[in-house]
């Protein structure tokens, strides 16, 4: 350790750093002060006290405000910082090396020396807090330690409720650099406390280091590096490793009447049910966004959640709809709002089934109904994307094993799209193969409420396209060869809640997807019997009936079965020309692009045996 960084470090801190007996941390914090130029440093270690300044500092900065009910803050993102900037996170690419059409990159020595420029004493008067964490749970192979520096203590402070204390298991790497690390700053701070340079807004991912620098930003998903971005970093990790980083929850599945507990991942892209999903009543939730996923000893597969808390969407949290989390936002409990709009100590947000006051403060500043912004624009109560920030462990449906170093089991993946006229609601793959493909073609359709055209399908494989930083066909080949290691291979399932009728009515209410749920879980099992269709195995109706009338209380026609199962030949052969023309550009495995050609076989086969366009189940048993 050199005297410069020494000067920065008081006896607490020093004594701190050194514990830790890891040169390649101190290496990183001599860089990052000398680069920074802060005031000073903060080293925070697992200690209550420690963790307890972080808090406190938040509110002396006035990152976070004291809202009326105990333990609750609120805290404001620039109103032009407001949801993850895709333009702006880019991936270093070292020269010569390729990734993918879909990767956002710029030149590594460009972007570094861009980067570098900016960050010249952007700390500058301001404290340095320097952060270690543990993505995944503590002791346990699955997971990986993470460092953070950033000058935010509502950063700091955020990472405190989503992820476990780090600091014990950077001492137990004993010197080792297998860890991630990130240096974060708001940059240059207006009267408001909001980045003033958000022009200027960057989030480099150095793959080469295992780092990613983010600056003149606040919103948590440009900033809280362990989110996701350090998303991307054991993406590009996994790949190389054998393993797999997924943009998935993990539940634990119950059947009535039934003394077991299967458990579940799920990959959803926006608005496909991802959430609602996790949190189906009478069910556990083990983690609603990041899995890491092994093959264990026994060669059956298990996941880890790396995180310990939920950074969710608080828009049309309501406690009709999700009176879980609607009470843990309403009582008293350590928990951070963003961008809502607070009047008299109490928050407000979109959706939430009480009528908002005419003034407030907010994430645009002093409101009051019907201001506008500087481009005319009507400013909302709160941002349709304002979130709240708790650990899981507040949650009544939390599930027993979360913290189990050893993951939970997987027994089933559930890919969820979304679309109103294609997929059926629930079907399982015929193999593993067959399960790669289903995830690797998922499209979720846009409505008119999200971007003013109806209908438009996004492909995102696997919900992951927006974090995958290898090239597709890595990607996709890690998939396959993650499966054929497997002893005990988890059953696939693809789902889609939004089938409409030709009215444009949707078929099922949002309560039907807990009888999907749990026929995946009973096929898990052998419980049900199903039939075999073009496009996997799905349901037989006395099944469904029998799970309607016992689950739910209600009844369920054949004629709407027929509606929601048939195949639609044609709309499905017009998915796979899109999703083919996609992969058409790039090198894919052979047994991939293979899928293709005996997914059409299959198609074009049924359509000739049974001489139409739309296969109801009966035709097939």
């Amino acid at each position: 350790m050199t005297d410069h960084l020494r000067r920065f470090l008081d006896d607490a801190a020093l004594a701190k750093i050194i514990s830790l007996n890891n040169r390649h941390v101190t290496d990183i914090l001599e860089w990052a002060v000398r680069l920074c130029k802060p005031k000073k440093i903060t080293v925070v270690s697992d200690d209550p006290e420690d963790i307890d300044y972080v808090r406190q500092l938040a509110l002396q900065t006035g990152e976070e405000l004291p809202l009326a009910i105990e333990g609750h803050t609120i805290h404001f993102d620039n109103y032009r910082d407001q949801a993850r900037d895709k333009d702006h996170t880019r991936v270093l690419l070292p020269a010569g090396k390729k990734l993918g059409k879909h990767i956002n990159t710029i030149d590594r020595d460009k972007g570094l020396q861009e980067i570098f420029g900016l960050m010249d004493g952007i700390m500058q008067g301001k404290e340095m807090l320097v952060r270690f964490f543990s993505l995944g749970p503590r002791n346990s192979g699955f997971s990986i330690p993470a460092m953070q520096i950033t000058n935010s203590a509502y950063v700091a402070h955020s990472e405190d409720l989503l992820y476990r204390p780090g600091y014990g298991e950077f001492i137990k790497l004993n010197g080792n650099p297998d860890f991630f690390y990130f240096v974060h700053s708001a940059g240059e701070l207006d009267d408001q406390g909001h980045s003033k340079n958000d022009h200027l807004r960057r989030i480099y991912i150095d793959l080469e280091e295992n780092r990613v620098l983010s600056i003149n930003n606040q919103y948590a998903g440009n900033s809280l590096g362990l989110k996701k971005l350090a998303l991307r970093l054991a993406i590009n990790k996994a790949n190389y490793e054998d393993w797999l980083t997924e943009h998935m929850f993990i539940m634990g599945i119950h059947p009535p009447g039934k003394s077991r507990t299967t458990y579940f991942t799920g990959a959803f892209p926006s608005a496909c049910g991802k959430t609602s999903t996790a949190m189906i009543p009478g069910q556990t939730i083990v983690g609603d966004d990041i899995a890491y996923l092994r093959v264990w000893d026994d060669g059956s597969c298990h996941a880890v959640n790396i995180e310990s808390g939920i950074f969710g969407i608080i828009s049309d949290v309501n406690p009709v709809d999700d009176p879980l989390i609607y009470n843990c936002l309403t009582t008293p409990r350590e928990l951070i709002f963003s961008n809502v709009l607070i009047n008299n100590g109490k928050p407000y947000w979109i959706g939430m089934g009480q009528e908002a006051p005419e003034t407030g403060l907010n994430h645009f500043g002093r409101y009051e109904r019907g201001k506008k912004d500087e481009n005319g624009n009507e400013i909302p109560v709160a941002h349709k994307n304002a979130r709240y920030t708790i650990r899981l462990s507040e949650l009544d449906n939390v599930d027993p094993e979360m913290e189990n170093p050893d993951g939970v089991q997987i027994d089933g993946i559930i890919y969820g799209g979304r679309d109103s006229d294609t997929n059926v609601p629930v079907c399982q793959s015929l193999d593993w193969n067959h399960g790669v493909f289903l995830g690797a073609c998922l499209e979720s359709e846009t409505t008119a409420a999200t971007l003013g055209q109806e209908g438009v399908r996004k492909h995102s494989p696997m919900a992951n396209l927006d974090f995958v930083v290898v090239p597709l066909h890595r990607y996709i080949q890690n998939h396959l060869d993650f499966g054929h290691r497997l002893k005990k291979k988890p059953l696939i399932f693809s789902t889609n809640y939004f089938l409409k009728d030709d009215s444009g009515n949707y078929l099922t209410s949002k309560i039907d997807k807990k009888v999907w749920i749990l026929w995946a879980e009973g096929r898990a099992h052998g419980d049900f019997q199903a039939i075999e269709a073009p496009v996997g195995y799905i349901p037989y109706y006395t099944d469904l009936k029998i799970l309607f009338e016992t689950v739910l209380k209600k009844s369920f026609s054949l004629e709407l079965y027929r509606q929601l199962f048939a195949i639609r030949i044609d709309k499905l052969l017009q998915k796979l020309a899109r999703i083919e023309e996609i992969y058409s550009d790039e090198q894919f495995p052979e047994q991939f692009v293979a899928a293709f050609h005996v997914q059409r076989l299959r198609l074009l086969s049924a359509q000739e045996k049974y001489k139409s366009d739309i296969i109801y189940p009966e035709m097939l048993i």
